[in-house]
């Protein structure tokens, strides 16, 4: 069953939203405070050691956010972006090490021979907070592409033991999810150093990439590890309907786009099938969309009714979603802020606030405080 969190009055993604009152919803009640202004399009968040934030704006800017709120000056260093339809710098991640590191991992589109790509670099973040030092480039998700500037993916997370993910859209190209020669379409899974790990399911094959982990996958834009179970999580944009959550499995095959949920934005079925032999069923779907980017699991202290909870950024329904879990199982969904404002990814803060990024071109961060 699908609940819809009760507001007292209605909201909108403005500085004016400290003065809101108390939203209840299933498990929790919150106030929803606008925590930093001054962002264009911000796209990935994560939370330094001091409680400071790096913020990404898909324009090609990276930003810390102090933990009062404050917002930097762009930082120097930042590679250059393609940045252009659904194009820019994406997401950010820190190494599991950062505090001794002080190593950052970025994803965005890039422009090469060819046309664009996803691509996946590392740097390392100065002292000052104030610049990226030492840029490399670690993988580039090709072929380029010369036509179109969607579905890049571009989410980026750590497993338990260090190893790196990385999605990738199929750049709304379809045949490039089914192809294991081309690293459109996939969850890649590599070493920090953008080596391949010995145990990928791909290795030795001449007809495939050994960086695929998984593939069959239209624009993933959600990646998190469960902290409960270990495994890994995707969210996925359908086309019309047929947005997914998945359980990634090592060389599973997601389906795209042999058999969906979805249909063509001018009516027909993708596919007569929804599921098929060899291919990975999702564990949950939504018909019609939510438009699923950033995921983000609860383990937080501020909120105890929300623990073994999924929260899922929404975008064409524009708002929260909070999926209810039991192991790798979904067990029941519940909309929060619904309508108010399309959000790109969702951060659970050091004392288990929930932070919400805004996909405008005054975007915003909201906060989610106990009331």
């Amino acid at each position: 069953m699908i609940r819809r969190a009760l507001l007292a009055v209605a909201l909108l993604a403005t500085p004016a939203l400290a003065q809101e009152a108390p939203v209840v919803s299933e498990r929790a009640t919150f106030r929803v405070t606008t925590f930093a202004t001054g962002l264009e399009h911000p796209w990935g968040a994560v939370f330094l050691p001091d409680g400071s934030m790096l913020v990404t704006e898909r324009p090609g800017r990276l930003r810390r956010v102090t933990p009062d709120g404050r917002v930097s000056a762009p930082l120097a260093g930042v590679p250059q972006v393609e940045a252009v339809g659904q194009g820019g710098l994406l997401d950010i991640a820190l190494a599991p090490d950062f505090a001794r590191t002080r190593d950052v991992f970025l994803c965005q589109a890039a422009m090469v021979e060819g046309g664009a790509l996803t691509r996946l670099v590392t740097a390392r973040l100065s002292p000052g907070h104030d610049g990226l030092t030492g840029l490399r480039r670690l993988l580039d998700a090709t072929p380029a592409q010369s036509s179109g500037r969607l579905h890049f993916g571009c989410r980026i997370v750590f497993d338990r033991d260090g190893f790196l993910y990385l999605s990738t859209g199929e750049r709304n190209e379809r045949a490039r999810a089914q192809r294991l020669d081309d690293l459109g379409g996939k969850v890649i899974r590599l070493m920090r150093d953008g080596r391949v790990p010995p145990d990928n399911p791909f290795i030795g094959r001449p007809d495939a990439r050994a960086e695929i982990w998984s593939y069959g996958h239209r624009h993933p834009q959600g990646l998190a590890i469960n902290p409960w179970t270990g495994s890994l999580w995707e969210a996925e944009f359908g086309p019309r309907g047929g947005d997914e959550i998945n359980v990634i499995r090592r060389g599973g095959n997601y389906g795209w786009p042999v058999v969906s949920h979805g249909r063509e934005y001018w009516g027909p079925r993708i596919s007569r099938e929804v599921s098929a032999p060899g291919m990975e069923d999702p564990i949950h779907v939504w018909v019609p969309s939510v438009s699923p980017s950033g995921i983000a699991f609860y383990d937080g202290a501020a909120f105890p009714g929300w623990q073994r909870s999924l929260f899922v950024a929404a975008q064409a329904e524009p708002g929260l979603v909070r999926l209810t879990t039991d192991g790798d199982r979904v067990t029941g969904e519940e909309r929060l802020l619904w309508g108010k404002a399309r959000i790109r990814q969702v951060v659970v803060g050091p004392d288990g606030r929930l932070f919400l990024l805004t996909d405008a071109p005054d975007g915003v961060i909201l906060r989610l405080d106990p009331a």
